[in-house]
């Protein structure tokens, strides 16, 4: 009985630290340690690029919305040159190539 308790606890430590020096570089070296780390860093810096542009994006187009909703001439001009929406008392002519 004494036999596995000196084994314990000289061996065992000894083992695990022996253990722990082999694969702890192997895991940071390998495919899925530092080369994995900066492809998650750099895929991150162009994801908060991607979320900063939309911002700005989504910035502007509230602008725009806001313009809309206040001026009435904005409105027709929208509606004019996005929904190709005529007055009654115009008429349109249509030229085909």
């Amino acid at each position: 009985m004494l036999h596995w308790r000196v084994l314990f606890e000289r061996v065992l430590p000894i083992a695990i630290l022996a253990v722990a020096c082999v694969s702890v570089p192997w895991l940071i070296f390998s495919s899925d340690g530092l080369p994995r780390l900066d492809k998650l860093k750099t895929e991150r810096a162009a994801v908060d690029e991607e979320i900063s542009r939309l911002s700005q994006e989504i910035h502007e187009l509230r602008a725009e919305v806001a313009s809309v909703k206040s001026d009435p001439a904005r409105v027709e001009q929208v509606a004019r040159d996005e929904l190709g929406l005529v007055r009654q008392t115009e008429v349109v002519f249509q030229f085909t190539r």
